[in-house]
């Protein structure tokens, strides 16, 4: 890949109660190349929105080549609103304070100001093919046994 490649991501999380046992799935696609990879991982106590928003770090985090033009496909709006519409400067503006989740969201501005991120909501359970995919691949992490701890959330 380089700074002319452009990526498509696909991402979900899942938590089987809120909080619960949590997972989020990933499909990462190189437009117009034959690549396609698929992540997931689960956590053994976590929420809803730290998964969906888990996703989109841990899948911006695999791009290897700095500034990679990217559109992140995700059914939250909790991600996506927060940074279209321009609420996640602002919360760090004034230090996430009273803001949930500032762990991830602190991670997740440091990976997308590394790229061109543009983020995009397509409805959740709509047969979309990948948004379903990721679905079963977060729902499938999250029943997982032993799974690893969320630390940022279980720390709070």
């Amino acid at each position: 890949m380089n700074n002319s490649s452009q990526v498509h991501i696909y991402t979900d999380g899942s938590s089987r109660g809120n909080p619960g046992p949590g997972g989020y799935g990933i499909i990462m696609e190189w437009v117009g190349k034959p690549y396609r990879k698929e992540f997931s991982e689960g956590f053994r106590k976590t929420t809803n929105n730290r998964m969906e928003l888990l996703a989109v770090i841990e899948a911006l985090r695999k791009l290897k080549y700095p500034q990679t033009a990217v559109t992140v496909f995700s059914d939250s709006k909790y991600v996506v609103d927060a940074v279209n519409k321009g609420w996640v400067f602002n919360w760090e503006h004034k230090g996430f304070k009273d803001k949930k989740n500032p762990d991830l969201w602190i991670d997740f501005l440091k990976e997308y100001r590394k790229h061109k991120v543009t983020l995009q909501w397509v409805k959740g359970h709509n047969d979309h093919p990948q948004n379903e995919r990721c679905d079963t691949l977060a729902v499938n992490a999250a029943l997982k046994k032993n799974l690893p701890p969320d630390i940022g959330f279980e720390q709070q």
